[in-house]
């Protein structure tokens, strides 16, 4: 059987703050207390673990959310709302738009503490 993702940590500089930048795009509970870690829990089971980091800099993440197309929708919605930049590319080349690949939606959008958040509506398919 392939190993199933249980939880990441994400640093950040103040983790109840970064859990809920997240919770509140994606409309999900806000986060728990648990140990050091603010946790989110996600819709399969996985957890990212937000941690606080006192670090000069915190080295950036990538979190790529797979949704159906009204939840992205409903996203997007927040996103502009919060007139909130975001990208159709990683790289930061394509401003204020979305990507069509793979059949799908995508966009990125950057966290406060510079992480690269990543929502498609169709996973990549590698050959």
């Amino acid at each position: 059987m392939p190993a199933r993702l249980d939880h990441t940590i994400v640093r950040s500089r103040d983790r109840f703050a970064a859990a809920q930048f997240l919770t509140e795009l994606i409309g999900a509970p806000e986060a728990k207390p648990f140990g050091p870690f603010a946790s989110v829990s996600l819709e399969n089971g996985v957890t990212l673990d937000y941690l606080d980091d006192d670090s000069e800099r915190i080295v950036s993440q990538h979190l790529a959310f797979l949704v159906p197309d009204d939840e992205f929708d409903e996203i997007f919605a927040r996103v502009r709302e919060r007139e909130l930049p975001y990208w159709a590319d990683p790289f930061h080349q394509e401003p204020q738009e979305i990507n069509h690949h793979h059949q799908g939606r995508g966009f990125y959008i950057d966290d406060p503490d510079g992480h690269s958040i990543e929502f498609i509506t169709h996973t990549y398919v590698i050959d």
